[in-house]
């Protein structure tokens, strides 16, 4: 079993995530919650019953002398579908057979009585026919690949030999347009002392924190958060940045904040915030100098979505039509002109006699 943090109810705190084999076979299988608040672990995700088949986390090998190579239980955790409330992929294994798959575990509301207080719980989606195709899968975990904000999904399975090994590539095919924002903090530091009027860009760092808050489209608060790579061993695999889902919600970002790691024995807080926001955007944030929050700089790239496209298109469309309204109107104002002249030219001027 392994601790892993995660923003799952949408409150704005993230919460630890425990995957659980209950017996050594992990005929068994189950996966905890717990918060700020809670003195017990909730269970999020207990059925993992398909039909007649049961599944279960594959339990972790701790035999030195075996060949085969083992994975511990790992859960990556990702908004596949960017509705604010991230997702987790697993590896689970057949417990009557010896096949083990990759599924997603996608984040609903809760629908029984064990995770009333969370009011979030995981749902197995069996019948991902891609991620059905690819047997004997070891890990899987998201990833960018067209750097686009859609979390699209890579998965490690075993070949022919149990040291061989597969990589296969799933492009996320999810067509809501819903928005996100991307983040990543850098660790703005230099090789060596930065030469004036440079900014020491440096590179992402493990620990910082970061929150936003804004407003649904049914004009409710709403508040995100996340950790840029706070796992660090068992196969963590996390991207460098983190990928907040906005949902189907347009508005600005309200409020950004990022917090970084202080030095053991700092009492002041490292953290700034940044205000409205662009949704479909990657923001890169700079804390240089690191104990001068307000010196800190951020850097928005903007990433168009599809309804930005049919925005021009419908102002493209209405402008060459207002044209051809004002063309018509033109020709015939034209036309009535060029006839008013013909009759005057042949009207007889009774002053002129």
């Amino acid at each position: 079993d392994r601790l892993f943090f995660s923003l799952t109810d949408g409150d704005g705190q993230s919460e630890h995530l425990l995957p659980v084999c209950e017996d050594e076979t992990c005929q068994r299988s189950a996966i905890y919650l717990t918060k700020l608040g809670l003195d017990q672990w909730i269970p999020v995700l207990q059925d993992f019953r398909n039909k007649d088949t049961v599944w279960g986390f594959v339990p972790y090998q701790n035999d030195k002398s075996s060949t085969e190579i083992s994975f511990p239980i790992t859960l990556h955790i990702g908004d596949y579908n960017m509705d604010g409330y991230p997702d987790a992929l697993a590896i689970l294994k057949n417990t009557s057979g010896s096949n083990q798959q990759a599924f997603l575990l996608e984040n609903v509301p809760c629908n029984n009585v064990s995770c009333k207080s969370v009011r979030r719980m995981f749902k197995v989606f069996w019948e991902l026919s891609d991620l059905n195709q690819i047997k004997d899968a070891v890990v899987a975990t998201f990833f960018d690949i067209y750097e686009d904000g859609i979390l699209d999904i890579i998965v490690l399975s075993k070949g022919y030999s149990n040291k061989d090994f597969a990589i296969h590539t799933l492009k996320n095919n999810f067509e809501a347009d819903a928005y996100f924002v991307k983040v990543i903090v850098l660790s703005g530091l230099c090789s060596n002392d930065c030469p004036r009027k440079i900014t020491p860009f440096g590179v992402n760092q493990p620990g910082p924190y970061i929150m936003y808050t804004t407003v649904d489209a049914n004009g409710y608060l709403k508040n995100g958060s996340a950790g840029q790579l706070s796992q660090s061993a068992h196969y963590a695999l996390q991207l460098p940045y983190n990928v907040l889902g906005l949902g189907r919600s347009a508005n600005f970002l309200d409020h950004l904040y990022v917090g970084i790691p202080r030095p053991l024995g700092e009492k002041s807080i490292r953290k700034q915030e940044w205000t409205a926001i662009i949704p479909n955007s990657q923001l890169i944030v700079i804390p240089y100098p690191h104990n001068v929050p307000r010196s800190w700089s951020a850097k928005l790239y903007l990433t168009p979505s599809n309804i930005v496209l049919l925005t021009a298109i419908a102002l493209i469309g209405v402008c060459v039509f207002i044209l051809a309204i004002i063309g018509i109107l033109h020709w015939q104002e034209k036309k009535a002109d060029d006839r008013e002249k013909r009759q005057e030219a042949h009207r007889f001027h009774f002053d002129a006699m």
